[in-house]
């Protein structure tokens, strides 16, 4: 029992370690689930929970931060009683979101690892029950971990440095862009080739004649065997990663694939109300330099903000080019900043810049 305390006590702190981490990596989008968890929570308990939308970021770094710190306190057996307590209340937060996410289908995606692991509900909830079997085994054999590896001050000292690290690898991510990003639309993916499947749909078919049930590859021509039931044999493979990219123009024409052609310089204004103003005269110069560029970019600006809303606020920043529309979601998953630069060759993603990192042109024109 000693050996299963000990294997049980490593994979439960290393578990909280990388979750948090992984939050931490792209706590915009971690801010993002949580809006979705606020949302649903104001719809079936009251608009109560609204309140907490406009703190979503900040509650992103905290929460996440402190799985590292606890994962970390638990590694070092420091104060290990009670921080098994704070685990459980965690554990118990977190098996509730995922159980009513689950039981009712109102989140689809916990993101728990992010966007690293995608997890349905009940895989996410399941995952929550193995973690609360861990901690069990954990919290019943203490007398096993007995020895603490950071006692006294020596424990403050580490807690200290893991929390202020956790917290500072969010805060960057959070004004920058995700250390590592695992979203369709990341540097060297090409949009255009993810928009088709990979391979052609291939199914199997289930069929019965006189009480025999038989799986064929290929449709029977033999009208005697009745259809049963058909199954996809690659579900993944034949459909595309990206489903829902369609950028239009004011009157509603598709301009998706001429965006996919040629060199284009991209702004992405996810939403006029949020976005940070004051980097909007550096943004310009860029895209009236670009346009003048041998390189021949093409400036263009891509926003979710109704068009009259729009049309006034590029007017309020002096901002150049034409501009169109996509849907908020697919904008929010194309960068992680408000606004954002995404730089493209023939559909292809050369580069991605947060509003706090906007480059020179000659950056860009290198890329090309």
């Amino acid at each position: 029992m000693k050996l299963v305390t000990k294997v049980c006590w490593l994979l439960l702190g290393a578990l909280f370690i990388f979750s948090g981490l992984i939050k931490l990596n792209d706590p915009v989008g971690t801010a993002l689930k949580l809006e979705e968890y606020f949302e649903v929570f104001a719809e079936d308990f009251g608009s109560f929970f609204l309140f907490f939308k406009d703190y979503a970021r900040t509650m992103s770094i905290v929460l996440s931060s402190l799985e590292v710190v606890l994962g970390v306190a638990l590694l070092l057996r420091w104060m290990l009683n009670k921080t098994l307590w704070v685990l459980l209340a965690l554990l118990v937060f977190f098996g509730f979101l995922t159980f009513y996410s689950a039981a009712f289908n109102k989140v689809t995606d916990c993101g728990c690892f992010g966007d690293f692991i995608k997890l349905t509900p009940w895989q996410s909830f399941s995952k929550d029950v193995v973690l609360l079997g861990l901690w069990a085994v954990v919290f019943f054999n203490q007398r096993f971990l007995r020895y603490s590896f950071a006692k006294g001050q020596l424990g403050v000292m580490y807690i200290t440095l893991a929390s202020a690290v956790a917290i500072g690898i969010g805060v960057r991510a959070l004004g920058h862009l995700p250390y590592f990003d695992f979203l369709p639309y990341k540097v060297g993916n090409n949009i255009g080739q993810l928009m088709k499947p990979r391979e052609q749909a291939r199914y199997q078919y289930v069929m019965e004649r006189n009480g025999e049930t038989k799986t064929f590859d290929q449709y029977p021509t033999d009208s005697t065997w009745k259809y049963k039931s058909m199954e996809s044999l690659n579900p993944e493979a034949s459909k595309p990663v990206i489903t829902d990219f369609e950028v239009s123009d004011v009157e509603g024409n598709s301009y998706t694939q001429e965006l996919l052609k040629g060199n284009k310089l991209v702004l992405i204004v996810q939403n006029t109300n949020k976005t940070d103003r004051e980097r909007f005269k550096a943004i310009n110069a860029l895209m009236e330099a670009a346009g003048k560029s041998r390189r021949n970019i093409q400036s263009l600006t891509i926003t979710s903000t109704s068009p009259p809303k729009f049309d006034s606020f590029r007017h309020d920043v002096n901002l150049p080019g034409p501009y169109y529309f996509a849907d908020a979601t697919v904008l929010k998953s194309m960068i992680r900043s408000n606004p954002g630069l995404m730089v493209l060759q023939d559909g292809v993603v050369k580069a991605k810049y947060h509003y706090h990192d906007i480059p020179d042109l000659y950056k860009i024109e290198k890329l090309f």
